[in-house]
């Protein structure tokens, strides 16, 4: 019998229980904090960061303001975790798209739809992303040090896509800037009652900004197919699916 199936045999069943209740309850407190935080970017985005207060954000959530405090201390911490939960989302997406083996434009166009549904679509960050001096320094930091090692990444796949013929020649630290400005930006203009869903518009803003970067602009429709990328988006789907149920 291998060691480690021996080493599990010897846990007793009462501590194995012990370590799974706290497993889950782990994972409903943390997927909770995440039904708060939608809760307090649709009120960042109705009512602006400063007038909106604990009070409003608890009623949002459906919660009794103590309540809401067993979760964050003050909507500082709130901000903190919207901007640290959308970093975590783009991180894993560009992570995908490195992986992925396929051409630098479809891992590019990977990268800016995920982006674009992480900000648009009712997702953790959407609202409190332009807001990061509101932190406190320690916490800005952390920030701006995460969201500067995304931007490396998007960085190196545009000049991935230059080095290979694929894209035009250029400063790819120049073009990544622009294109997460761009990208960042809709956050201040996109309505959710708008002619526009939030996938239409990553989708399209998608075609328009990597058609700039290609040697053959006519060949837009043919580097990622919709299926390939609704294919691997689809593997962010059971995880959001997850922790909105255990947060239920």
């Amino acid at each position: 019998m291998p060691a480690l199936a021996r080493e599990r045999r010897t846990v007793p069943l009462d501590q194995q229980t012990r370590v799974s209740r706290n497993g889950r309850r782990e994972r409903r407190y943390q997927a909770r904090r995440l039904e708060i935080l939608r809760a307090a970017g649709r009120e960042f985005r109705s009512r602006g960061f400063v007038e909106t207060g604990m009070r409003d954000i608890a009623e949002a959530a459906e919660l009794s303001p103590a309540n809401l405090y067993n979760y964050f201390q003050g909507k500082r911490e709130i901000l903190f975790f919207c901007q640290d939960s959308s970093l975590d989302r783009m991180l894993r997406a560009l992570a995908r798209a490195r992986r992925a083996k396929t051409s630098a434009a479809a891992r590019l166009r990977l990268v800016i739809v995920s982006h674009l549904r992480c900000l648009l679509d009712e997702v953790e960050g959407s609202a409190a992303h332009l807001l990061t001096n509101a932190l406190p320094p320690r916490q800005l930091r952390y920030v701006v040090a995460k969201r500067d090692r995304y931007e490396l990444g998007v960085r190196h796949l545009i000049a991935s896509g230059m080095r290979a013929g694929e894209f035009v020649p250029g400063d790819a630290a120049l073009v990544a800037r622009a294109m997460l400005g761009a990208l960042n930006w809709s956050v201040q203009w996109f309505r959710p009652d708008g002619p526009m869903t939030a996938e239409e518009i990553a989708e399209g803003l998608a075609d328009y900004l990597i058609r700039g970067l290609l040697r053959k602009p006519e060949s837009v429709r043919r580097f990622a197919p919709e299926r390939a990328t609704t294919r691997i988006m689809a593997k962010q789907v059971p995880e959001d699916t997850r922790l909105r149920s255990a947060a239920r």
